[in-house]
């Protein structure tokens, strides 16, 4: 089967008419529709299908209680993202499976297959959450009582509370291998349809919430007012501002205001903070100087603000030889970082871990405007089969 034909198969599930982006939040139908898919696609090729209790599925080929290599990736989108982040890795996946089958090859250890849940956090607000919990990097209780958008728990959605840390899974691993599309235009300028990524950087969510008076639009006078509306406006500019001096990203792309009302002023604004760099010390003092600048104009409105971290990533750098050896294997493939997060970024404190990624010609990523080539992508399955064949036998 080709890449076209597989991917085509999953391509209407989440679409959205009218952006042409993707719908397909943790364990909503889109989501649990792909997970359908993938237990199929599993059974057609005789894998033996796992859960751990997190959302997170496994399916392995040649299941032995020896340390396996696992590949893979997730389902879960953005609001409105592309169609590549994450799928294209389980997809890669299966064909790669395939392709190893069609060589003959026999692995000597198992080869794995992961669907991680809830990695883009967009529905929970928590990122990888489920390799966090699979890790033990978020208690199960807690986990269990995050709340989306309309109030409904991550228990409630998934039917259960989470099982939480699963070391008897983590020891069946013995390394990760994670494809990804690339999310950046490092590999279109080296002219190589795939690469092998190097480090993470450090990265991060804050909650940034701003207080003020609710009050009339049209009969208080500007004077006496206290709109935290203003405090939070001149905290997305102090935002861009410092994170250009510091070379840094900082983006504030999701905000929820109260009582949201065209003729009122609002009560409360609540927005999310994300903020990258390359070193864990830029983000904290970026983080820092936000925060500052969002004090020093709520004195100046009559408003309060308070920050709070909701998930904080440290810096994750690869596992040097599993990454050089596969760079190698792939005739010198390029080595670069990515600022993105990812569920291998969380599984590399406690596996070799490794990524490869597929040129993205665009460089755009959670977007529609997301893409590889259908001939970019075959040759993410040649390079993903070529690695596990290596990594397994």
């Amino acid at each position: 089967m080709t890449f076209r034909e597989l991917w085509d198969q999953i391509a209407p599930i989440g679409l959205s008419a009218a952006t042409g982006g993707y719908l397909r939040y943790a364990w909503t139908e889109p989501e649990l529709a792909l997970r359908d898919w993938f237990r199929s696609q599993c059974r057609e090729r005789e894998l033996t299908m796992e859960e751990d209790g997190n959302g997170n599925l496994f399916a392995w080929w040649n299941p032995s209680d020896e340390p396996g290599v696992l590949t893979g990736s997730h389902f879960d989108s953005v609001p409105h993202g592309g169609a590549y982040d994450g799928p294209l890795g389980i997809v890669s996946a299966l064909l790669a499976v395939d392709a190893l089958r069609d060589r003959g090859f026999r692995p000597a250890r198992p080869i794995g297959i992961a669907a991680f849940a809830e990695e883009e956090g967009s529905r929970f607000g928590l990122a990888c959450l489920g390799s966090r919990l699979l890790c033990g990097a978020v208690e199960a209780e807690t986990a269990a009582a995050l709340r989306d958008r309309d109030g409904v728990t991550l228990g409630s959605a998934m039917g259960v509370v989470p099982a939480g840390a699963r070391k008897e899974v983590l020891t069946r691993i013995g390394s990760y291998v994670e494809l990804h599309v690339e999310q950046g235009r490092g590999l279109a300028e080296s002219g190589r349809p795939v690469g092998v990524a190097s480090a993470i950087w450090p990265h991060g969510r804050w909650r940034l919430d701003f207080t003020g008076e609710a009050n009339h639009a049209g009969t208080t006078l500007m004077a006496d007012r206290h709109d935290p509306m203003l405090t939070f406006a001149y905290t997305v500019l102090a935002a861009n501002k410092e994170a250009r001096l510091r070379g840094a990203h900082a983006t504030i792309g999701r905000i929820a205001v109260e009582p949201n009302a065209t003729n009122a002023i609002p009560a409360r604004v609540s927005a999310w903070l994300d903020a990258r760099a390359a070193a864990a010390s830029v983000v904290e003092d970026l983080v820092a100087a936000v925060h500052g600048r969002a004090v020093e104009r709520s004195h100046r409105d009559g408003t309060q603000v308070s920050l709070t971290p909701e998930s904080v990533s440290a810096e994750t750098t690869f596992d040097g030889e599993l990454r050089d050896r596969i760079a190698r294997l792939l005739d010198d493939a390029p080595i670069l970082p990515t600022g993105a997060g990812h569920d291998a970024g969380v599984l590399s404190a406690h596996v070799p871990t490794a990524m490869l990624f597929v040129r993205n010609p665009t460089g755009v990523s959670h977007s529609p405007a997301e893409y590889a080539s259908d001939a970019d992508c075959e040759a993410g399955v040649t390079a993903l089969a070529d690695v596990l064949a290596e990594l397994a036998s």
